[in-house]
């Protein structure tokens, strides 16, 4: 298989880790050089872009846009964990006919925009450079400073009685660093009740979505099987797609290969925000709009090879 540069969205499955989704695709496509933009929980399905060769360059992009779920909360109980792989620690049966639409939907309006959360035990986050799932596990609880993440849209979709308890369907479209098995647990409060995440599924991460992920296992088999499994693979420039495209005059090409700043005579953009320069149909690089004496230029922040 000739070397692969490019963006594979992956359907994670249930009870694997996104580092072993990252493994399995070293194997199939025969390189070292790979990475995911956002870890998903073992048990969380859904949306993995994993970047191959050159594009890995592009996780550190990537994994800072927000992501979107779709989202089971259960009311009436709250685990260890957050979530459903936890022992149940709370229970409170829910009033029926307490939970409506109207009162979810006037619950979730209040969580619109950037909030504070504090980070779960069972987490990878790092305390005085410790684990805190690390410490969970030996029973440990400290104190973890909140972080600020945003909310940018929560879409209710049911609410579902299950005998004393009650879930909630719904997406959630949030930032980088967003636990939202945190999120319930914090709706449920809010509501009056435990709470806790039932199931969650990634179906947008970036600019990538859940019509453009195939099955891990899916993929293996076509591996397997002999057939062309690098069709799957977006391309560097394609992967790029949600940043503005600037086209350079072929003369300031070998210089914008070689890293040089170059002039953007009639960008419309904002200072300090980020574009893809091409040339003749060839991806140059990622560059960041500066402003000096003379107007708007690019500075190079990654120069791609040709083979991109």
């Amino acid at each position: 298989m000739s070397q692969v540069h490019g963006v594979i969205v992956v359907d994670k499955p249930a009870g694997m880790t996104s580092h072993g989704c990252v493994a399995r695709i070293r194997r199939i496509f025969g390189t070292k050089k790979v990475g995911h933009t956002g870890t998903l929980d073992p048990e969380v399905t859904g949306v993995l872009p994993i970047c191959i060769g050159h594009a890995t360059r592009l996780v550190e992009y990537l994994q800072e846009m927000p992501k979107r779920y779709d989202v089971i909360m259960r009311i009436g109980s709250s685990t260890t964990t957050e979530d459903a792989t936890g022992e149940i620690i709370e229970r409170k049966p829910v009033i029926d006919g307490e939970m409506t639409e109207e009162k979810m939907q006037s619950v979730f309006s209040r969580f619109i925009g950037e909030i504070e959360q504090t980070p779960p035990m069972y987490s990878a986050v790092k305390v005085q450079g410790k684990r805190l799932y690390d410490l969970a596990r030996e029973g440990i609880v400290i104190e973890r400073p909140a972080r600020v993440v945003t909310i940018y849209e929560l879409d209710l979709h049911a609410v579902k009685g299950d005998g004393e308890f009650v879930d909630v369907h719904f997406s959630c479209t949030c930032s980088k660093g967003t636990y939202v098995r945190t999120l319930c647990v914090d709706l449920g409060r809010t509501l009056g009740y435990p709470a806790h995440m039932k199931q969650l599924r990634r179906v947008k991460s970036g600019p990538f979505h859940e019509q453009q992920a195939i099955p891990l296992e899916t993929l293996q088999a076509q591996a397997e099987a002999g057939e062309d499994v690098q069709q799957h693979v977006i391309a560097i420039p394609d992967a790029l797609s949600f940043l503005p495209r600037y086209e350079i005059a072929p003369e300031r090409k070998r210089a914008v290969l070689n890293g040089l700043t170059t002039a953007l005579p009639g960008l419309q953009a904002e200072e300090g925000s980020l574009i893809c320069l091409f040339s003749e149909g060839q991806l140059l690089g990622i560059h960041r709009v500066c402003r000096g004496p003379k107007g708007l230029f690019a500075k190079a922040e990654k120069v791609f090879p040709p083979e991109v």
